[in-house]
């Protein structure tokens, strides 16, 4: 199963693991299946960590996700580079519409213990071609903004966001 994000660096194609996050995986889908994610941005780029995006439009408007889902970083799935994970607050079970990419391994993302400092995110994919625009998203110029910090000083926008039929393998 996989997705096209079409940026306004290129397009992005992640391939979904619905075995290991199923829940996560279902709950993506929806919002890409909307058309949630189409107009948002990446809001929080952190040079050699993560990019972050789906819960923001230009000028960092807040889109109103649905209720947050489980948790289920207990799946064995790692927070490694180019990986898939949901953000969330400092509740384990406060995830909705943001999602990262890993940039480099995070293994201190990863789920160790059934506790709250422990939990983990949850990876629920991996980007399975344009990871080149991974690395060029997470090298642009980032400061502060409206009390958010790590924002891009340029919009990184999403501009669409769509199930793909099929993918060419190469």
């Amino acid at each position: 199963m996989h997705v096209h994000l079409k940026t306004s660096f290129g397009t992005i194609t992640l391939e979904l693991f619905p075995e290991k996050a199923p829940k996560t995986v279902d709950n993506f889908l929806r919002y890409v299946r909307d058309g949630f994610y189409d107009g948002t941005i990446f809001h929080r780029v952190i040079d050699k960590f993560v990019i972050q995006g789906g819960g923001f439009g230009p000028n960092l408007t807040q889109k109103p996700p649905r209720e947050p889902i489980e948790n289920e970083s207990k799946n064995g799935l790692r927070n490694a580079r180019g990986t898939v994970a949901m953000a969330r607050g400092s509740d384990v079970n406060s995830a909705s519409s943001q999602f990262f990419i890993n940039v480099i391994d995070n293994d201190f993302l990863n789920f160790t213990a059934p506790t709250q400092a422990s939990c983990g995110y949850c990876v629920f994919g991996q980007v399975i071609d344009g990871m080149q625009i991974i690395d060029r998203i997470n090298g642009v110029p980032t400061g502060s903004k409206q009390g958010f910090k790590d924002v891009p000083l340029n919009d990184v926008l999403i501009e669409k966001a769509t199930l793909a039929e099929k993918v060419d393998q190469h």
